[in-house]
């Protein structure tokens, strides 16, 4: 490889984003670094070191499922009510959104009456909702997410969906208008160094030993960016080059404030308690920052055997298999039932909202081969399954493993990377979201998300917050987290 100037070196993977990252030096500032062109999915290497246990005391997981079941509790409420009165065929009219995922005043109001609620209250729980994966946009149109079927029955469904809330805590809570958007970006940044404080803490912590914290961690973050003005500057005086936040008169009261609305922020979503001048991390925000910590995969281990179950519980159970393993599995399955009802499962799993089985079904589908191919071709009008389709058709066909990926438009190629995206978000470990960037066919960040913004895709602020929360580098983290603000708000 031949050598680069840091601001035009290639993304680098790092291993864990939090608590801090390495120092990157220049080469941060840049946002507009290539991207590895190498197409393909995430890898799918597993790791073989045991998952570490939670710290001691850690509440059991129902009993953190039953706590985030009561944090988002009025989401639910709200997202259930859409589903019964928004889905086609129940009688209402203008039950629909008023585009860019807001709710119509009429349908807002409306809900109010019937829940009890204002509809400001109504609006709200709808923003939290989207954020948790209960409730997903398609164009003027909202259905209940797969996160909202499985919610009385899969704890690890509730889980992360309230993670999920938990990321986009600065979009569930926005910062103050007279906050300064630069400010505000700095300290959502900062504040995982601040969570996992809390953590090791284990008890309630000050909020000027925070405001200590905070301070200390945006002027490391100010300092690796290399944050120096171009163009020839004055010499500084010696007792200026000592100067600390604190010190400068434009930024004397403003870290208070953005500490103060962060914590209101992260106590709005249940990840801490913030009361008489001190802070204290809930049983889940501790457990949520000890996942950040120990990149680990919340889902659940597979059983084996899958013959007798459904298509679904069978490409769930197969989700967390090697592949030759997962290949055996299909097999099995299949030879246990028709090829043409076993194909129209597979496609059935495939429609529903989980990401991960709509590529699970698709490698089933592979062991199938030829007699699926009819059936496979006349999804190709569907937008979730087309991209998939084409690259099933194009193998079966004899395309080139390499070239394969050639039969997709740039749209198509962008949709399918936040489709394996928000796979990965939902059921894989941080360091595999980060590395999934490399295999957008976007040769820059700002290009992907550009065409991430426009592609329409309903798990796309999910995917860009989580993506934001794992990747390393500064400042193309604070550039995700524009994009996805942008997605969320409607904005340009």
């Amino acid at each position: 490889m031949t050598s680069r100037t840091p601001r035009d070196s290639r993304l680098r993977l790092v291993r864990a984003p939090y608590p801090r990252a390495e120092k990157r030096g220049e080469a941060q500032r840049d946002p507009a670094r290539p991207l590895s062109a190498a197409p393909g999915a995430v890898s799918n290497r597993r790791t073989r070191r045991p998952a570490p246990r939670p710290p001691e005391g850690t509440p059991a997981r129902s009993e953190l499922a039953g706590r985030a079941r009561a944090v988002l509790a009025d989401a639910a409420r709200v997202a259930r009510w859409a589903d019964a009165a928004l889905r086609p065929g129940s009688g209402r009219t203008g039950a629909k959104p008023g585009g860019k995922g807001t709710l119509s005043d009429a349908t807002a109001e409306r809900a109010a009456a019937e829940l009890g609620l204002t509809p400001a209250q109504v609006r709200a729980d709808w923003d939290t909702a989207r954020l948790a994966g209960l409730v997903e946009v398609h164009g003027d149109s909202a259905r209940p997410g797969w996160r909202l079927r499985a919610w009385d029955r899969d704890d690890t469904a509730v889980l992360r969906g309230w993670v999920a809330l938990f990321d986009a805590w600065s979009l569930a809570h926005p910062a103050p208008d007279d906050l300064a958007p630069g400010a505000v970006a700095e300290v959502v940044e900062a504040m995982p160094q601040v969570l996992s404080f809390l953590q090791l803490s284990a008890g309630p912590v000050p909020v000027p030993q925070l405001l200590d914290l905070l301070d200390q961690r945006v002027t490391e973050l100010r300092t690796e960016r290399c944050e120096i003005p171009y163009g020839p500057q004055p010499q500084p005086q010696p007792e200026a080059e000592a100067a600390t936040p604190a010190d400068r008169p434009e930024e004397a009261g403003a870290l208070p404030a953005l500490l103060d609305w962060a914590l209101h922020g992260l106590a709005a979503v249940g990840a801490l308690t913030y009361a008489e001048g001190q802070a204290t991390l809930t049983p889940l925000g501790s457990w949520a920052v000890w996942v950040k910590l120990e990149q680990i995969c919340v889902a659940a281990q597979s059983p084996a055997g899958h013959i007798e179950q459904s298509a679904e519980d069978m490409l769930r159970g197969c989700a967390r298999l090697r592949p030759n393993a997962a290949r055996a599995e299909y097999r099995a399955w299949l030879a246990a039932r028709p090829v043409g009802s076993a194909v129209t499962d597979l496609l059935t799993a495939a429609r529903g909202q989980d990401a991960l089985l709509r590529g699970l079904a698709f490698e089933a589908l592979r062991v199938v081969g030829a007699p699926a191919e009819a059936e496979v071709r006349a999804v190709l009008d569907e937008a979730s399954l087309r991209p998939y389709a084409l690259l099933w058709l194009a193998e079966q066909e004899g395309a080139d493993p390499e070239d394969v990926h050639l039969v997709l438009t740039r749209e198509e190629s962008t949709w399918l990377w936040i489709d394996t995206a928000a796979a990965v978000a939902d059921h894989g470990e941080a360091q595999l979201l980060v590395r999934h960037l490399e295999s957008a066919v976007q040769p820059t960040v700002p290009a992907l998300l550009d065409e991430v913004r426009r592609a329409g895709h309903p798990r796309t602020v999910q995917v860009l917050v989580a993506l934001a929360a794992a990747h390393p580098d500064p400042a193309l983290a604070k550039a995700v987290r524009r994009a996805a603000f942008q997605v969320h708000t409607g904005g340009e």
